[in-house]
């Protein structure tokens, strides 16, 4: 276990059974949805319609029957389209639904304006609510935008040409109408610090999408590929945004800097925490096996890389190449689980979730801190 990480896991984290090392072992996909139903009572507000005035606009509905036409083919904003229609129980709305949940854990501000008061609603300010659905717009946006595929790659396979260039001209145009939509309400909610807070965090988003997108040469593997760098790029394309977003919803209730900060915190450790848990799937789900699939730039692979050493991670790549090429992800995938990457991937996930629960700390207890330590519970236990 990492020095740093054993030092600050909590007990309440560190005191359950890990029988297969499941991370929802403890969370099935019906509890999992019972945490996000009961959130949604204790905020006045079904999330999975955060974005329903923007999905029904008339503008939208047009692009939804351009969409229809990608029916049949591979293209990836088929897929995406269907998972806002279909979630599972790792790809509910959840960044807009934590908004609201800080949003009502913190209660009005020590400076807010008793005239405002009359405004809450089920103790959340229209103003947070309107933030929540802009967290929502704008991951949409991006969600959308990632649908685009290399022209170059595509094979007949996914779909005739004609259909996949225009598949990623739908995508293009899509993605930008969302993020119009969500500048303009931010523009709407009149709080230029609030705005930059948010601004800031689009730009985060496009450099983080920039960084996964960076491909690795697996016979270049470069001594950069550190668990700090790994935490760096994983906090601008998954986090940025709902720490930034849970920070702004304090500054719209006029709370002080340290309940801004706190609230920081926990979006930005329960980003981390999630990624986590989304990276060790392959490696300790029980339906995982030696072809499931994984990424090289994943955290398990990454911390086994920095505690076998980089010289030995080279030897173990050069070995598992097939007539030396291809990677064969079967035998690395053996390699891995055999190493201490994926222990300290799971150490490292209890640690972040350790951190979102210090976070709330700072709010009085009620039942919205109490559902936000709830999904960091369903992420973090095995």
């Amino acid at each position: 276990m990492l020095p740093s990480v054993r030092r600050l896991i909590c007990p309440a984290l560190v005191g359950t059974t890990c029988r297969s090392h499941m991370l929802y072992s403890t969370v099935s996909p019906s509890s999992w949805t019972k945490v996000v139903s009961e959130a949604e009572k204790i905020v006045g507000y079904p999330t999975s319609f955060m974005s329903l005035r923007c999905l029904l606009s008339d503008e939208l509905s047009n692009i939804a029957l351009h969409v229809r036409k990608l029916v049949g083919t591979r293209h990836p904003l088929i897929s995406t389209a269907r998972g806002f229609v279909y979630d599972s129980r790792n790809n509910l709305q959840l960044r807009g639904l934590v908004v609201l949940l800080m949003s009502k854990a913190a209660g009005p501000g020590k400076t807010a304006d008793p005239l405002l008061e009359g405004d809450l609603v089920s103790g959340i300010y229209p103003s947070q609510r309107n933030l929540a659905e802009i967290t929502e717009l704008i991951h949409t946006a991006f969600l959308v935008h990632r649908g685009i595929v290399n022209i170059m790659e595509v094979t007949s396979s996914h779909g005739s040409l004609k259909d996949m260039q225009f598949g990623n001209k739908m995508a293009v145009l899509s993605g930008d109408f969302l993020l119009a939509n969500a500048s303009t309400g931010l523009a709407q909610l009149q709080n230029t610090k609030v705005v930059e807070l948010v601004s800031s965090a689009i730009g985060d988003l496009v450099q983080g999408v920039y960084y996964e997108n960076a491909r690795i040469d697996e016979e270049k593997t470069t001594e950069d590929i550190l668990m700090t760098n790994w935490e760096k790029r994983i906090f601008l394309s998954h986090g940025a945004l709902l720490a930034k977003c849970c920070q702004g919803a304090m500054q719209l209730a006029n709370h002080d800097t340290e309940v801004q900060e706190m609230a920081f915190q926990y979006g930005r450790h329960m980003s981390l925490a999630h990624k986590l848990n989304s990276d060790l799937q392959p490696f300790v789900a029980e339906a995982s096996c030696d072809t499931m699939p994984f990424c090289l730039n994943s955290a398990p692979v990454i911390l086994h890389q920095e505690t076998s050493g980089r010289d030995t991670w080279i030897n173990q790549l050069k070995k598992a190449k097939v007539n030396g090429k291809q990677a064969d992800y079967a035998k690395l995938h053996r390699i891995i689980k055999a190493g201490k990457g994926v222990s300290s991937s799971l150490d490292l996930c209890r640690y972040h979730g350790n951190g979102a629960l210090e976070a709330l700390r700072c709010f009085p207890t009620s039942e919205a801190r109490s559902t936000l330590e709830k999904i960091v519970y369903a992420v973090t236990k095995f």
